[in-house]
Order: structure tokens, then C-alpha cells, then sequence
């Protein structure tokens, strides 16, 4: 049964346009061709990245973010009470104002207590601010060395300058031993990231990351087993030009380096749109989509690499949204990391135990002792 599901599987019409057969990419002539086999090293390497990183961090991002003066904030512990802790744990973390009022009688607190209570312990859940730095440091770290090795694979070749290249020949194309490492450290490092995302600081676009981390580990090795490759590498560098803008703004903004992470925001923003939004549909997209049928017939692999393109799009469309919000925020400086600086709209903002005073402030004005301030000039920041 498993002989014939490989056989399936490896049916030279998913995988290959037709008349094409899997004998015709066996390494000959001193053409090497990509194999499934290759990329078996990527699962141990991969777990190799989580050892690298986890060293990293503790040797590297946690004296840095010491150098960059990265303050935690004070965050008051919530105290403990078994009846308030056990719905947390097992009803919800953010109880609606029915079961505030049944809790208040059955622990004995006032509302008021049982919501401060909650809003601690959510606190206490919160990923810390070094624990953000850490990780913004690691991927701006890798992103910026394989945006910067992947424009020396793909800047010297004619398809980086010429899209139609990238079939010319297709699929008799031999593989180049910087391709090869290419693509097995960016496909060892994808799967790093969905091994650790568990644990990584969780956003509000989790599943979108989940979907995210799939999909490109699905691409990247379809188009290796396809031999893809020439569109690959394209397609990986175009998508690291802009991830390290990102993360090094997240790290200024940790940091507390207004200015700073609001000017690289502004590249970075410009830079995803024009490579996600501009760049990619209408060129790469339309490199994958045109130019292969002018060449063979449309096959199964082709619609499926194709489809998988599009999944991407959709959640660059969706975080190109998120993207312009922000920039809206930071231009009319209505921010709430600071004066003009640009809050994430992924992110889950911290509590603080003045919610709802500055909720009633937003309603009646600033409040001074629970009563209206007419005039003040100085409102209270977290």
C-alpha cells in the first residue's frame, strides 16, 4: 500500500509538464538536478537553527538589549485567589460582566477587584519586552543575511534581469551549488519558525502566520522537486527585503528609539508595497503564470504552484492592510506607543490597572480624585 501511494505521489504528471519524465532530471553530462532526497537535511537543520538561535539570543540579543537600555515595565502581579484563578484557566480569560458579578460574590471581592484581578493576570500571560527584542533580533538577524545572500545568488544571473530567462530551457536547467545552499537554509529555516510558534510571542495574526509558514514551506519545496528553482530564489530574496526592514523597527521601538523605529516604519511600508503589492503580482506572478505556456501545456504542478502564489498574495493583501492602518496612525499621530510613533496592530496591547479611568476620559474628558478636568494639557501616559 505505501509502494503504491509513493507511486502516486511521484506520478511524473503532478510534478512534471508532459512528454517530461523524472529520468530526464538524472544528474548527466555535469548537470546536477535538485532531489526530494536533498532536502531531508533540512528537518535536523532546522532544529540545528532553534539551538543557534536559542545561543544567539542568550549571548547576543540579551547583551544588546542591554546596551540599547531595553526596560521591562513594571507589571503588578495579580494576587493569588483560587476561585478567580480556576475560571481563568478553565472558562476564559476575559469574562463578560455576568460571570465579574458571579465571581465577585463567590471570591469575596468587590467587581471592581475581580476586573483589576483580570487584567493583571493577563499581564502576568504577556510576553516581556526582552523576550520580544530577543526575537526581533534573531530574524533580523537571519533576514538580513539571506536577503544579502540571496541577492549575490540571483544578481549576477541573466533571469534577475530578464524574467523570461527563467524558463529558457526549462526544465533541463542545472542546479548551482549557491542555489542548493540557498534553498536548504531558507526551507531549514521556515521550518524552524513553525516548530517554535507555539512558543514565540503570539499576535493577533497567528493563523495568518501558521497559514503563512506552511504555504512557503510548501512552495519552496514544490519548486525544488519541480525544478523551480530559478523563480525560487526571485521569489525568497524579494520576500526578505523587506522582513528585516520590520524587525529592526521592532527593536528600536523596544528600545525606546522613537524616531528611529518610525523612519525605518516608513521604508519598510514602502518597501513591502512595492515588492509585495507591485513587484510580485505583476511580475514574478505573471513570470510564473505567462511565460510557462509559451513553452508546454498547463499541468497539474503548474496550477498547484500557481495556487499556492495566490495564498501568499492574499496574505500580503491582508497584512498590507494592517501595514497602511499604522502608517494612517503615525501620519495623523493618533500612535499609542508614543508621540507619532506607530502602535502594531498585530500585537495584544498590556493592561494597565487605569483602564477604566482613561476609558471614562475618553467619554466625559481627563479625570482628577474621579471628577472631570476642564483644562489639562498633560494627559497621563502607560
Amino acid at each position: 500500500m505505501f509502494q503504491t501511494l509513493y507511486s502516486y505521489f511521484w506520478w511524473e504528471r503532478l510534478w512534471l509538464p508532459a512528454n517530461l519524465t523524472w529520468a530526464d532530471l538524472e544528474d548527466r553530462d555535469g548537470r546536477v538536478y535538485a532531489k526530494a532526497s536533498d532536502l531531508y537535511v533540512t528537518l535536523p537543520l532546522a532544529f540545528l537553527f532553534l539551538v543557534v538561535r536559542h545561543l544567539f539570543e542568550t549571548y547576543v540579543a540579551t547583551p544588546l538589549a542591554g546596551l540599547l537600555n531595553v526596560k521591562e515595565k513594571i507589571r503588578l502581579k495579580a494576587a493569588p485567589n483560587a476561585v478567580l484563578e480556576r475560571f481563568y484557566a478553565a472558562t476564559s480569560k476575559h469574562p463578560k460582566q455576568a460571570d465579574v458579578e458571579t465571581l465577585s460574590k463567590k471570591s469575596g471581592c468587590s467587581v471592581r477587584q475581580v476586573e483589576r484581578w483580570f487584567r493583571r493576570r493577563r499581564n502576568q500571560d504577556r510576553p516581556s519586552l526582552l523576550k520580544k527584542f530577543r526575537e526581533a533580533s534573531w530574524r533580523f538577524t537571519f533576514y538580513l543575511l539571506a536577503f544579502i545572500a540571496g541577492m549575490a545568488v540571483i544578481v549576477d544571473k541573466p533571469w534577475f534581469y530578464d524574467l523570461r530567462e527563467v524558463w529558457k530551457g526549462y526544465p533541463i536547467q542545472s542546479m548551482l551549488p549557491s542555489q542548493y545552499w540557498y534553498y536548504i537554509i531558507e526551507l531549514s529555516f521556515y521550518w524552524s519558525l513553525l516548530f517554535s510558534i507555539a512558543s514565540d510571542v503570539k499576535r493577533k495574526d497567528f493563523k495568518e502566520q501558521i497559514i503563512h509558514h506552511v504555504a512557503t514551506i510548501i512552495l519552496i519545496s514544490f519548486s525544488w522537486f519541480a525544478n523551480y528553482i530559478r523563480a525560487g530564489t526571485l521569489i525568497m530574496a524579494l520576500h526578505d527585503s523587506a522582513d528585516y526592514l520590520l524587525e529592526s523597527a521592532k527593536m528600536f521601538n523596544y528600545a525606546g528609539w522613537r524616531n528611529t523605529c518610525n523612519n525605518i516604519f516608513i521604508v519598510f511600508a514602502a518597501v513591502f508595497i512595492v515588492t509585495r503589492l507591485v513587484i510580485l503580482p505583476f511580475w514574478i506572478m505573471h513570470c510564473t503564470v505567462v511565460y510557462p505556456l509559451e513553452l508546454y501545456p498547463a499541468f497539474f504542478g503548474y496550477y498547484f504552484f500557481n495556487f499556492m502564489m495566490v495564498v501568499l498574495q492574499s496574505l500580503h493583501v491582508f497584512w498590507a492592510y494592517l501595514i497602511i492602518r499604522m502608517a494612517q496612525k503615525f501620519i495623523t499621530g493618533k500612535a499609542s506607543w508614543g508621540p507619532g510613533v506607530v502602535e502594531d496592530e498585530r500585537s495584544d496591547r498590556e493592561e494597565t490597572d487605569d483602564t477604566e479611568e482613561e476609558e471614562e476620559a475618553a467619554k466625559n474628558g481627563p479625570l482628577s480624585n474621579g471628577h472631570p478636568v476642564l483644562n489639562n494639557n498633560h494627559r497621563k501616559t502607560d
